[in-house]
């Protein structure tokens, strides 16, 4: 498998959103299939966690495309996202649902749970996913088609259809 390189994140992010449907996620022995995205797109999408500026916890976002930024919500799920577009443009995709590579397939719906699943934690917030030898993306010759709907679990923003759910 050909991994991603970081031009393929450093561009506009509902076009990686898209094209990462169908890539093969690897973390550690764990191997998936990238079933649902969401994006977030700079400042003046109120859903984004840059839409009030930089701070110390999504600072990842203003950095280089191809960097995972992991935060944790409700105080106990952490959330998987790459970090795309250009330096000091924050933009990131969440990455929300995985199909685990096994016999049988495992589907994972949810960041949190993808993220329990693989053991992905904030010791991995700010990781190359680039040069990292256990944690990438990698091409696959995967055609998919996707669904577009609005992000969940936001209480603004809903309007953008900017969730990416790849069809059976």
């Amino acid at each position: 498998m050909n991994r991603l390189d970081r031009a393929f994140f450093n561009r506009p992010t509902l076009k990686v959103a898209k094209e990462l449907l169908g890539k093969v996620l690897v973390f550690g022995e764990h191997q998936g299939i990238i079933t649902e995205t969401e994006a977030y797109i700079g400042l003046d999408d109120p859903a984004n966690h840059a839409a009030k500026g930089k701070t110390k916890r999504n600072e990842i976002m203003f950095g280089e495309a191809g960097f995972a930024y992991v935060y944790l919500i409700y105080g106990m799920y952490n959330c998987l996202n790459f970090v795309t577009e250009k330096k000091d443009f924050p933009a990131a995709v969440l990455i929300r649902g995985l199909k685990v590579i096994s016999n049988p397939p495992i589907i994972i719906d949810g960041p949190g749970k993808l993220c329990r699943f693989l053991g992905i934690t904030r010791e991995q917030n700010n990781t190359d996913i680039i040069t990292s030898e256990n944690f990438y993306v990698a091409d696959s010759k995967n055609t998919v088609q996707f669904e577009a709907m609005p992000r969940i679990g936001i209480s603004s923003g809903t309007d953008r259809l900017w969730r990416f759910i790849a069809k059976p």
